[in-house]
């Protein structure tokens, strides 16, 4: 009977995990002043809790607060226009993180590197569908992709085109 139990979990286990992976993508596109475009990740290999975040945000400062130390490693965070960006060091790849906040004001972290990996040519066409209430769905690569206008810049929802 243990076992069967256990087997049970695993095949749970591998569901859950199936489902996590084939989860929708969401990317922030900002175009940035001299040209080109910033992309930021709905998921990146910096993990920070909802806590540290907002004790982070509150030390946000135009040339950089404070460096304080976190999860991730030391980071400081710098206020702009657009909100605080939280800057990561000594991070691997993932070296910035977005906050944003929502209607509800939310947080809504933003990562500077991700898995989602497109063309410059790719990121312009999702920049160009975008829409307040959303551009008509357009495919990109393997994607398919709806594009909205934010305050911050284009959100674009990615989804994998089914198999045929």
């Amino acid at each position: 009977m243990e076992e069967a139990l256990k087997a049970a979990l695993f095949l749970a286990l591998l569901l859950i995990v199936g489902a996590a992976s084939a989860a929708d993508n969401v990317l922030l596109i900002q175009l940035r002043a001299g040209g080109g475009f910033t992309v930021w990740h709905t998921e990146g290999e910096s993990q920070l809790t909802d806590d540290e975040i907002m004790e982070l945000e509150v030390t946000a400062r135009p040339g950089g607060g404070a460096v304080v130390p976190t999860s991730a490693g030391p980071a400081r965070v710098y206020e702009s226009g657009e909100g605080a960006m939280i800057s990561l060091p000594e991070a691997k790849h993932d070296k910035a993180l977005l906050i944003d906040r929502d209607d509800c004001n939310h947080v809504r972290v933003w990562h500077s590197a991700g898995a989602t990996s497109l063309s410059e040519d790719e990121i312009a066409d999702i920049f160009m569908s975008a829409l307040p209430g959303g551009g008509k769905r357009i495919t990109v690569g393997n994607y398919y992709v709806k594009a909205f206008v934010t305050k911050l810049g284009v959100t674009a929802t990615l989804w994998r085109v089914p198999a045929r």
